[in-house]
């Protein structure tokens, strides 16, 4: 494989220790946030950008780091309407090489005055086989109070998984804790403070637009995540923090909750998905895009396709799941059959599902003051109910249409593990065995493991989380996976690993397989 590389509004508190943007306001636009890429095919790609200031957003591209032979796109002007932000969409790249950029700001009344480039980098996907394939993926960012800490070193996990030189990140949700408003400080368990960087749309939860947005410009402040996405494409989903804890549509919010004066979930998850498509490079999030959906498929060339999914959009309200009958489920008819339809139609060697949250382990949700099932398993290992009747469809299709190299990743429940899931074992039996990898979370609390159902018959091959719950980043248990495809072999290894890069797990899947 190559290697690639030869003013904030509201009030800021800044610690020393960390390197956070410099916020100056001169003549020329600012780019201070960073650079992003995202949804990267073999011959284009996605680069983001924001501004202090309305702008031409101006995108050359090279071959190599000194930019002597450039290519000049000319994007988007932006404003307001975007929060400043902007994505240009870039085409005829060569496929499987290494794409330098960097983004200029013009001021719109004069084209001179340009900002200084921010640079990044990505790899395009490659048309050949033998390039093989190597990507990160985790999520749940500045959870449960804990934020950019300086003194620990900021989001510093995104810095080792920047070693492992991916050719892309799977941001599989919880980017934002839109629902966590974060303090200037919190208590550790030997009683000393975990000291956050705090901003005025952080310290309480978000329910306007500006908030939302607010919430995803708190990341960009850490240095290791601005770094790491001039460096890494992203492939990005959500789950419910991007909005709530556990929401679906139609939600009420109970008049007892006196955080929010915004009642109506639906309004809350508009404005949350209109900042999570201005913040991220989603291809069918962009101004003007006509799907305006999240879940949508990523093809990387022979070895891989990403199939990422959205199990929160089209849900139905969370409930104990004990329905018989129950065809919206968790990804509604539309995107199950979406779903089925394009793993039909792919040749690649491995599928990956991207799902943001696990199917056999088991995610209580008692917000309503009731047990209910916030995922997908319910708790009753016997047959199919509920959500997991969609499952079951979905899985009893990979097996007759003999569809080969399917695995499931997944965050959400703030501990790594992996499961193998058999029909031996388990109570419907219609499905070919399949392994389902658990990573995150990346700076949020940890939390101890998750009961099993045994609807699908998992087997709980490797674990590690807390006993006790909510432990910081301070005190460990953050992690992210990685996927390598080697390209001879077409051997599929995944290994877990923590936020120093160590390797806790590895397991290596034959390619060709309708189950393993």
């Amino acid at each position: 494989m190559a290697h690639r590389r030869s003013l904030l509004k509201g009030s800021l508190a800044l610690s020393a220790g960390l390197a956070l943007p410099a916020f100056t306001r001169s003549g020329r636009p600012c780019a201070e946030w960073g650079v992003q890429a995202g949804d990267v095919t073999s011959d284009s790609a996605l680069v983001w950008v924001r501004s202090d200031r309305p702008a031409r957003m101006i995108v050359e591209t090279s071959a190599t780091e000194s930019f002597r032979n450039v290519r000049q796109v000319r994007g988007p002007l932006i404003g307001p309407g975007t929060d400043f932000t902007g994505t240009a969409r870039l085409r005829g790249l060569p496929s499987g090489e290494q794409v330098h950029y960097r983004v200029l700001l013009a001021d719109p009344d004069d084209p001179r005055r340009t900002s200084a480039p921010a640079a990044g980098t990505f790899r395009t996907v490659p048309d050949r086989r033998r390039d093989g394939v190597r990507f990160v993926w985790s999520g749940d960012l500045a959870g449960q109070g804990w934020g950019i800490n300086p003194a620990f070193g900021g989001y510093r996990i995104f810095g080792a998984m920047e070693r492992l030189d991916p050719d892309f990140f799977l941001f599989s949700g919880d980017t934002i804790y839109a629902d966590g408003p974060i303090a200037a400080t919190a208590e550790l368990p030997d009683g000393s403070l975990w000291r956050n960087v705090t901003t005025e749309e952080k310290s309480k939860v978000a329910e306007t637009l500006a908030e939302f947005r607010g919430n995803f410009r708190y990341n960009l402040l850490d240095e290791h995540l601005r770094r790491f996405n001039a460096r890494v494409p992203s492939i990005v989903q959500w789950d419910d923090h991007e909005v709530r804890n556990n929401w679906y549509p139609g939600q009420r919010i109970a008049d007892t909750d006196t955080r929010y004066t915004e009642k109506d979930v639906d309004v809350l998850a508009a404005r949350a998905l209109r900042a999570f498509g201005e913040y991220h490079p989603v291809s069918t999030l962009r101004p003007g895009a006509r799907e305006g959906r999240v879940h949508r498929v990523l093809r990387r060339g022979p070895l891989l396709d990403v199939f990422v999914l959205d199990m929160r959009t089209y849900r139905n309200a969370n409930s104990p799941g004990d329905q018989a009958v129950d065809p919206q489920g968790i990804l509604g008819k539309e995107q199950l059959d979406w779903l089925k339809r394009e793993l039909a139609r792919s040749r690649a060697v491995w599928k990956v599902i991207a799902a943001d949250m696990p199917v056999g382990l088991v995610v209580p949700d008692t917000t309503e003051g009731r047990p209910h099932v916030e995922a997908v398993a319910q708790g009753d290992p016997g047959a199919p109910l509920g959500r997991e009747l969609q499952i079951a469809e979905l899985l009893r299709f990979v097996k007759h249409r003999r569809i080969t190299g399917t695995v499931w990743l997944t965050t959400d429940v703030h501990h790594t593990s992996a499961q193998h899931y058999r029909p031996e074992r388990a109570a419907f039996g219609d499905f070919e065995p399949f392994w389902e990898f658990v990573s995150g979370p990346l700076n949020a609390g940890a939390f101890p493991a998750t009961e099993l159902d045994g609807t699908f018959g998992p087997e709980r091959v490797f674990l590690k989380a807390p006993s006790t719950a909510n432990v910081s980043p301070a005190g460990g248990y953050q992690f992210f996976g990685e996927v390598d495809i080697d390209g001879g072999s077409g051997e599929l290894t995944v290994r877990l690993r923590e936020m120093d890069g160590t390797v806790l797990f590895r397991k290596t899947l034959q390619p060709g397989l309708v189950g393993q």
